[in-house]
């Protein structure tokens, strides 16, 4: 099918929606034909009314089709409270989610199905409430922010299909879903505050209410410690979220996000199986610290105005404008290779400034036609940002500035339009979707000179724009009122970024550089016949076309499309409430049982995949990050949910950190266990918490990156208190 064929084709499926007549339009069906629509309401729940979500999206919620999608609801709830840095054990009930795992938690490094490099989550689109928040999305998709769990209502995991829904990234979306205010009390109030090994302290404090029209929600998060390395392993974050709502309980709402945050880390460096005089190796020593003196330093301003209104029952539109300012500050000696000292007495300041500003416009409505109910989703987002970099040479290694060897202005502009409609017809839907792209991007040098020599070089500017069509297409079919098959055929791409159209470290400016393009295909079959069984199984097959490469042009290292990846698999998820279950085989009642003994629930989350390259210069490697086997299970006691504690395991395959699949970057296969528990002692007012991670004290490592292999933590344990009230 080419590619530009099927999203037009599906550009013109769309269209019947706009010319059927809505249910409170003239000329009504006749009244024994009526049907009633359900109210969409668009909220989340609040952090003191706990209700386990998901385990699958809705077919239509917030403005937007899930229908026809791999679709996972990953809600804490359930689970006893998460470090908000420990993304293993968040991801326990989510297939194909692969952590990169650093040594001192500062950064979300998230990667799926082994599409791309998962350092910095930079090939999956994160958001919070909808709206991004990687450094820039297309110049530079990075996540050097992520907000606190404790300040989630449930993550919102989209594969495939995710490109209609939001655009790129080509390994899907995650969608942070954030608490709303109490609308039934003025005031509630909570703290928590975590203590662990290596001066590991975390603090999560919020309140919240409504008084009057006015509702408010106000977090502040700190989180610091020392790790496991034996020098500049520390780091520290705080941050902060002020949420004001006007009206949410009405038909029309209004809301202001606030959202402000700076973080200092340092990078202990990795390690290597070397012996050599300035070697240093892993399994001499897996705590020492390669660097002594880098530091990333990351701020974030940011804001977001929305509104919500309901026109009708039936017709829903929501409204973002948002906007801020971020800067990631690195300061890096050089002289630095693979698990090595450093050579040099130089370092490089590297300051990213980010000047953003966007917007977002969602229309949903519920139509009728042939005597069922459909649903259309169209809109628009956009977006603008300003990011100049400044690289300066300094002259020791602890050094914070010196002479400006870089001076590059980047911008980039985004606009895109979609529109996606479910087509209901008794149990079986047709969902297309379309969604077109327009980005442009600008580099152009300033100041531009050798980095040790100081000597000019020629400048060098990149003005190029991209417009791609996306489509989609998906199927359900609803086998029993609890279960459903669902098919999804969809378009993705990933653009250039600012890097890959203007390295800063040599002459050449690509010029040809074209998008690369994913054409994903899913089939699976997911059920909850009850709140105590569900499942989801599928299959997949992913096509990658035009990955991004480094190649060598006239002893030049530069980046061109070269790679042609397939990879396809089977993810598997299910849980089962076994107190319940056996209730049910011996003739009981399995709430009745629940109620008495309590939730004891077992849950599986696995991945099967078979990645490679099948064309290109890397033809018969295996991708990054792709391991052939990802096993995630556990089993949970909950008690009316006063006492809860859960047993985590996680198994990751063989795999390798590079393309190539060189010695240096292969990842053995690993096994983690976890314990995490919580129980309320007082009340609902006191709550004691705690966890030990890497209960075997497993040695291993999930990280490999240029200046080596980044030692992931030993057993280490934690333990606090929440006070609510």
């Amino acid at each position: 099918m080419k590619p530009n064929l099927l999203s037009f084709l599906l550009a013109f499926a769309c269209l019947p929606a706009f010319s059927q007549q809505s249910p409170t339009q003239a000329n009504p069906p006749a009244a024994e034909a009526t049907t009633t629509l359900d109210t969409l309401v668009i909220t989340a729940e609040t952090q003191a009314k706990p209700v386990i979500q998901g385990p699958f999206l809705p077919d239509v919620i917030d403005g937007k089709i899930f229908a026809g999608k791999k679709t996972t609801v990953i809600d804490f709830d359930a689970l006893p409270q998460i470090q908000t840095d420990n993304y293993r054990q968040a991801f326990t009930k989510t297939p194909g989610l692969l952590t990169s795992e650093l040594s001192n938690n500062s950064l979300l490094s998230l990667g799926s199905r082994g599409i791309g490099d998962p350092h910095e989550s930079q090939d999956i689109l994160v958001l919070k409430d909808g709206v991004p928040f990687v450094m820039d999305q297309f110049g530079y998709p990075t996540v050097y922010y992520a907000p606190p769990l404790e300040a989630m209502d449930r993550l919102e995991f989209v594969r495939g299909g995710a490109s209609l829904l939001y655009g790129p990234q080509p390994a899907g979306s995650l969608n942070y879903v954030t608490h709303r205010p109490s609308l039934e009390k003025e005031f509630e109030f909570s703290t928590q505050n975590l203590f662990g090994q290596d001066d590991f302290y975390s603090n999560y404090t919020s309140m919240d209410g409504t008084i009057g029209r006015l509702s408010y929600l106000v977090n502040y998060n700190h989180r610091s410690g020392d790790s496991f390395r034996s020098q500049n392993s520390d780091y520290e974050l705080n941050g902060g979220t002020i949420f004001l709502g006007l009206d949410l309980n009405t038909d029309t709402r209004w809301f202001l996000n606030l959202d402000l945050y700076k973080s200092n880390a340092g990078e202990p460096g990795g390690l290597n199986f070397r012996n050599g005089a300035n070697d240093l190796n892993y399994n001499d020593n897996r705590d020492r610290a390669q660097l002594q003196h880098d530091r990333v330093i990351v701020e974030r301003h940011f804001a977001t105005l929305g509104l919500e209104h309901d026109l009708s029952e039936a017709t829903q539109f929501t409204w973002k404008l948002f906007g801020g300012y971020s800067n990631r500050t690195s300061h890096r000696q050089r002289g630095t290779s693979f698990g090595t000292v450093p050579t040099s007495e130089l370092n490089t300041t590297s300051e990213h400034r980010y000047y953003t500003l966007g917007t977002d416009l969602r229309f949903s409505h519920a139509w009728m036609a042939w005597g069922e109910e459909h649903h259309l989703t169209a809109g628009m987002t956009s977006t603008y940002t300003y990011a100049p970099i400044l690289n300066y040479r300094g002259t020791t290694p602890q050094a914070e500035g010196g002479t400006v060897f870089n001076d590059i202005t980047r911008r980039s502009s985004y606009i895109a339009f979609f529109a996606e409609n479910q087509f209901k017809f008794g149990r079986f839907s047709i969902i297309p979707a379309f969604r077109m792209e327009n980005v442009w991007q600008t580099v152009d040098d300033e100041i531009r000179r050798n980095s040790g020599n100081l000597a000019p070089l020629p400048e060098r500017n990149r003005a190029d724009g991209q417009h791609v069509p996306l489509g989609a297409i998906g199927l359900t079919y609803d086998v029993t009122d609890a279960s459903t098959i669902y098919f999804n055929l969809s378009q993705g791409y990933k653009p250039p970024t600012y890097a890959d159209s203007l390295p800063i470290n040599n002459n050449v400016a690509n010029t040809d550089l074209t998008p690369g393009h994913t054409l994903t295909y899913e089939l699976g079959y997911r059920g909850r016949p009850s709140e105590f069984f569900n499942w989801d199984i599928s299959g997949f097959f992913i096509d990658y076309t035009d990955r991004f490469g480094s190649t060598t042009l006239g002893g030049v290292q530069t980046v061109r499309n070269v790679g042609h990846s397939q990879n396809w698999g089977i993810d598997f998820a299910s849980e089962l409430d076994l107190v319940a279950t056996a209730a049910k085989l011996t003739g009981g009642d399995p709430k009745a049982a629940t109620q008495r003994f309590g939730n004891l629930a077992f849950h599986v989350a696995y991945e099967w995949l078979n990645a490679e390259f099948v064309d290109g210069p890397l033809a018969g490697f295996e991708p990054q990050y792709a391991p052939e086997n990802l096993l995630r299970f556990g089993l949970t006691y909950r008690w009316r949910d006063r006492f809860k504690v859960s047993l985590l395991h996680t198994y990751v395959g063989q795999h390798f950190a590079n393309d190539n699949n060189t010695a240096d970057f292969n990842i053995p296969a690993y096994n983690v266990t976890d314990l995490i528990a919580e129980a309320k002692v007082w009340k609902n007012n006191v709550t004691l918490l705690a966890g030990i991670n890497n209960l075997f004290d497993q040695d291993y490592y999930s990280r490999v990156r240029a200046n080596g292999v980044d030692p992931a933590y030993g057993r280490n344990f934690y333990v606090g208190v929440r006070l609510e009230y």
